[in-house]
């Protein structure tokens, strides 16, 4: 059996094995006790339910992935590559045009794969639990916007990857790797107006206590903000959040409308305070670069897989593309994305308590910040218990619970 294969395989077993494993082990981590931290903030019905969430979201995550590792070991033992290949390549059409249907018509079938479940998961499980708000026609509507973004930035990028590779030679990750880099900076500043308003409604906060405490907290920062905003977040869920958006001058906070219905004025400034302590502890730029250098490690990673006979064997290939290239390299770069991931989280993690020290400590209110995290974990469902091993390898976020120990630690 050709290697690659059995490498790749190997891969996609091991991946679905471990993610199995920390989602049984997470089930197996519900407890029935409510941590008496949370007595006052949950009811013993509440914290049922936030249980029951967690068990029905993994048991259905499990059968998810179970069906989709399926489909994708007989789409790939089937030669559909090759069958979307040889679809493609019937219409004669020129090298970078062909890697443009090609990558738009596997990203469609893995999309059609994965559309049931999404359908599932938010008309029926995020329903069950008092969440979903997202109309029939706003879930069409958003997916009509998402393909429609996906073709009018996507394609020219990836024109530009092909081209690049096609005709640069040696240079060819270098210039791949400068150019998506630019493109990305470009993005994260037309975002904000162009983008995003395609699927939420922004709204200038009106005048008022909350927003007078917000501009004092500001200016007692020395945080220059050009706008704050609320998000029409109940449109779709139910769910809290808040989050900045923006470089420099151009720098918003954008509250979902859900989260200034849910929790007091103070403890708004505390979630402000937190997102800003991100800002202030150089949080963003420094995940940035680190993200800026993992591109150029999988561009240069990349280059040294394209056109490999033995990879397209294994994919049953009749013919070699820097196209289809690109998509092989996805499964032998899974090991090496699992391992960073599991390393960004860690530092993603504790940035969270950095932010969290620098908004108790400058608000001079941890314990309204610790509120604050209380009502954002009780209207949000979350889990108060999690394995270490599904903290470890999935949260971006340490637990509420060892927040709250953190906030009381330093404060003592």
């Amino acid at each position: 059996m050709n290697p690659w294969l059995i490498f790749i395989l190997a891969v996609i077993v091991i991946n679905f094995l471990l993610n199995s494993t920390i989602s049984l082990l997470n089930l197996k981590a519900l407890s029935p006790d409510l941590p008496e931290e949370f007595n006052d903030i949950y009811d013993r019905g509440k914290y049922r339910q936030s249980q029951d969430y967690t068990r029905v979201q993994t048991i259905f995550s499990l059968f998810e992935n179970s069906i989709i590792t399926a489909i994708t070991v007989l789409f790939l033992l089937g030669g559909g590559f090759n069958l979307v290949d040889q679809f493609v390549r019937g219409f004669n059409l020129g090298s970078i045009t062909n890697g443009i249907i090609y990558t738009g018509l596997i990203t469609l079938l893995s999309f059609l794969v994965g559309l049931p479940f999404s359908i599932y998961s938010t008309f029926k499980i995020e329903a069950r639990f008092g969440f979903n708000r997202t109309t029939a026609r706003t879930f069409i509507t958003d997916i009509l916007k998402s393909i429609l973004l996906t073709i009018v930035l996507g394609a020219p990028i990836l024109a530009a990857i092909l081209w690049f590779f096609e005709n640069t030679g040696s240079y060819g990750w270098l210039l791949c790797w400068l150019g998506t880099v630019a493109f990305g900076f470009i993005v994260q500043f037309l975002a904000p107006v162009l983008i995003m308003p395609l699927f939420n409604k922004f709204t200038p906060l009106e005048d008022g206590p909350l927003k007078d405490k917000i501009l004092s907290y500001a200016r007692f920062q020395n945080f220059k903000l050009s706008g704050i905003f609320t998000m029409d977040g109940s449109k779709r869920s139910t769910k809290l959040n808040a989050f900045f958006t923006g470089f420099g001058k151009f720098r918003k906070i954008v509250f979902f409308d859900t989260l200034l219905e849910k929790i007091e004025d103070d403890e708004v400034v505390t979630v402000l305070a937190h997102e800003m302590g991100h800002f202030k502890k150089r949080h963003i730029w420094k995940m940035m670069a680190i993200s800026i250098l993992q591109t150029g490690l999988v561009f240069f990673l990349l280059s040294l897989f394209l056109n490999n006979p033995g990879l397209f064997e294994a994919f049953q290939m009749e013919h070699l593309s820097i196209y289809a290239s690109l998509f092989f390299f996805a499964f032998l770069y899974s090991p090496i994305s699992t391992l960073l991931s599991v390393l960004f989280n860690i530092m993603l993690r504790a940035h969270e308590y950095e932010a969290d020290y620098y908004a108790a400590e400058t608000t001079g209110a941890s314990e309204v910040l610790v509120q604050a995290l209380k009502k954002l974990s009780l209207a949000n469902l979350s889990n108060l218990t999690p394995h270490p091993a599904m903290v470890f390898f999935s949260y971006s976020h340490p637990p509420v619970l060892d927040r709250i120990r953190a906030l009381r630690k330093e404060k003592s």
